[in-house]
């Protein structure tokens, strides 16, 4: 759970799982609230724990991509698991 630990990460890991590849800018227009800084660093925490993988390509200006590497892929199975469960939960909240 440590790797997982915090605000942003299981947020981050479903927006690159659910597009299979996002930019930076991507990521940080899917994630209200979220900060470039704290973005920033968790992308790093992300890529040391071989979750994701970045992928600076030759374009003007320089585009970064990231993508789940093959050991981050196996939390998708989790993410959509998680997304049913509080789909699920809202209706037994709020009723819809």
């Amino acid at each position: 759970m440590d790797v997982l630990n915090g605000k942003w990460k299981i947020a981050i890991i479903s927006s690159i799982c659910y597009y299979n590849k996002r930019r930076f800018s991507d990521i940080l227009g899917d994630i209200e609230g979220i900060s470039n800084k704290m973005l920033s660093k968790e992308l790093k925490e992300l890529e040391l724990n071989k979750l994701i993988k970045r992928t600076v390509l030759d374009t003007q200006p320089v585009t970064v991509q990231y993508e789940l590497t093959e050991h981050g892929k196996t939390l998708q199975t989790i993410i959509n698991n998680l997304t049913d469960w509080g789909i699920k939960h809202r209706k037994e909240i709020i009723g819809k």
